[in-house]
């Protein structure tokens, strides 16, 4: 064991001294300039020793220790079992009260409207009758005079806005187509009235009836 342990140290101051050759050389070399190439071949003829180790005795393993008795492990009890049943929940449904009635308010009567303002209709109205009725009586006609007729004419007129009649009709005959005639034309040249008037009292169209007498003085 000794002389095997000598040997390997002789190797190692070899190995040391050859490494401090090598790092003297190529500290030389860099110092005066020599060329890379020569170094690298310096390098290259260097022997590299490698000296491995013996490895280690193995150990042996331990021998192993002798059969331990060990206790059983715990057991633990189980758990306590419960079979007290649980009573269902009781749900408790609070019914809300009825919402109140909701009471309408009448909405507030519209005021009434304004009483209209009173009318001012009105027919037409002979407008100085006892003058043109005159008129028409001294105007008898010639014809029936000579044949001593008489008779009473019953007549309707359309009165314009302007007071003036402006048509004429016999609603009841005399039994003389001379005095029926003389009736309407007389009516129509000498009558003079006061037109109609509407709600708002203005003129407008109207009618108007009479009977005219044809009579001979005795």
């Amino acid at each position: 064991m000794a002389y095997a342990d000598q040997q390997m140290s002789g190797n190692k101051i070899i190995a040391i001294i050859v490494v401090a050759l090598i790092h003297v050389a190529l500290g030389y070399v860099l110092i005066t300039g020599l060329a890379y190439s020569a170094a690298k071949k310096l390098v290259e003829r260097v022997t590299t020793v490698d000296i491995e180790e013996p490895p280690p005795p193995e150990e042996e393993p331990p021998p192993p220790p002798p059969d331990e008795v060990r206790p059983p492990p715990p057991v633990a009890p189980p758990p306590p079992i419960n079979i007290s049943v649980a009573p269902p929940p009781i749900q408790t449904v609070t019914t809300p009260p009825p919402p109140a009635p909701v009471i309408a308010r009448p909405a507030p009567a519209a005021p009434p409207p304004p009483p209209p303002a009173p009318s001012q209709a009105r027919g037409a109205q002979p407008d100085g009758q006892a003058r043109w009725q005159q008129r028409i009586m001294d105007n008898y006609p010639r014809r029936a005079v000579n044949d001593e007729i008489e008779g009473r004419v019953g007549v309707r007129v359309q009165i314009s806005a302007d007071g003036r009649v402006s048509s004429c009709s016999v609603s009841s005959s005399s039994g003389s187509s001379i005095l029926d005639e003389a009736a309407c034309a007389d009516l129509t040249r000498f009558g003079r009235f006061k037109p109609a008037l509407n709600d708002d009292g203005d003129p407008t169209t109207g009618s108007w009836a009479t009977t005219i007498v044809y009579q001979l003085g005795r």
